[in-house]
């Protein structure tokens, strides 16, 4: 009796720890991975509901939290899906944006030997949860024209186009130091190039009125217009990119003019329910520099100001804080997201993730990313916290 009360207890324990096996352990027969994988968290807690839109939202932020599930970060999607079979839209939109992309050197070289897939691979799984996605072009995509006089001159190959339309890119900047690298004809070839790939270039054009045009996007019945400018320094070497400045006769970039990008966000939010600005200005990472210019700040300011909601930055090569301005929200610099030759700090990035409503910016959260061989790849638990000091948000 002793022996077989032993060989029941035994059979009942072998049981207990059958049915406590994971579902992944028991499918491979595989040790369940102990490392972090950062997910995206919810916005609201799971017993609430989104509450209807309100002329002043209140905007909500969370930072991309971690659990034990595996060695690389990557993202699980919980932002609320666009409802199926039905015929009312949801009216609200994921929108994912990035910091400079520059697809020239050492990053044009890894495509042509790996293929245009391989830019994004790293982050791909996180960019396709977005409705729309944006970031900023630092380049030309051309194999013509003539280099400026300038410090760095950027001209990736017109296939590397390939590799932005892969990645799902909606809308890109070209309100830079760089569209115009190789002149009006690398500039025209770009908006050529990106068009073949199904991206709108942003932010110039073949003369003032097309730079200044917005482009409006419409997804899950919400209509966003987008809009970019530029204002940089004049170089080192005495090269001023305003004579890039497209006017009614000449190929060229929108300037950050106040004026102008109070008018042009007020036009444009008449044409659509959510106006969003991108915004290349302020100083490339200096220690000898504040990290937001007056000029900077100025310029978003004017555009919540004038109806904005939300306004993108970049140009600074490293992280910049976070603000919530007026019911409106900046991000004054993304930094880079793809990107060669840049050490330390300039390689930590984030994709910011913001949830847009016809009253504007509901919520907002990032994923961190880190930059290896000039291409972005999602960080690890480990990594997050650097990364986390670099965007904190400022208070208003």
């Amino acid at each position: 009796m002793r022996i077989n009360s032993l060989l029941l207890l035994l059979v009942i324990y072998t049981a207990l720890l059958s049915a406590c096996a994971s579902p992944v352990a028991m499918k491979t027969g595989t040790p369940e991975p102990t490392h972090a994988i950062a997910t995206r968290t919810p916005f609201l807690p799971v017993s609430e509901t989104p509450s209807p839109p309100s002329a002043t939202p209140s905007i909500t932020s969370s930072i991309t939290e971690t659990a034990t599930l595996a060695d690389t970060a990557t993202v699980m999607d919980t932002a609320t899906p666009t409802p199926t079979g039905t015929s009312t839209p949801s009216l609200l939109v994921n929108l994912d944006a990035v910091g400079d992309i520059m697809l020239a050197r050492s990053v044009g070289d890894q495509v042509h030997a790996r293929g245009p897939e391989i830019v994004f691979a790293g982050v791909q799984s996180a960019l396709d949860t977005a409705d729309m996605l944006v970031g900023n072009l630092e380049c030309a995509l051309t194999s013509g024209g003539d280099p400026q006089p300038k410090s760095f001159n950027f001209a990736a190959s017109p296939e590397t186009a390939k590799s932005l339309g892969f990645a799902g890119f909606d809308v890109l900047s070209l309100a830079n130091n760089h569209a115009m690298d190789y002149g009006i004809p690398g500039l025209l070839d770009t908006l050529d190039n990106l068009k073949k790939s199904g991206i709108s270039g942003l932010g110039a054009g073949r003369n003032a009125a097309e730079a200044h045009a917005p482009v409006i996007l419409e997804r899950n019945g919400l209509r966003v217009a987008f809009l970019a400018y530029a204002d940089v320094p004049v170089e080192t070497t005495g090269f001023d990119v305003r004579s890039w400045i497209a006017t009614s006769f000449q190929p060229g970039i929108a300037w950050a003019d106040l004026n102008l990008i109070t008018s042009d966000v007020i036009a444009a939010k008449k044409q659509a329910d959510v106006v969003v600005v991108l915004l290349h200005a302020g100083y490339e990472v200096n220690a000898y520099v504040p990290p937001v210019s007056a000029n900077q700040r100025k310029e978003a300011y004017a555009a919540i100001d004038a109806g904005a909601s939300l306004v993108i930055g970049s140009h600074s090569h490293i992280l910049e804080a976070i603000e919530k301005y007026h019911g409106g929200l900046i991000a004054f610099s993304l930094g880079n997201f793809v990107f060669d030759n840049y050490l330390g700090i300039a390689n930590s990035t984030i994709i910011l993730h913001v949830v847009l409503t016809p009253a504007g910016v509901q919520s907002y959260n990032w994923i961190p990313v880190l930059i290896e061989n000039g291409l972005p790849r999602l960080a690890a638990k480990y990594e997050v916290p650097s990364i986390a000091t670099l965007v904190a948000p400022v208070i208003p």
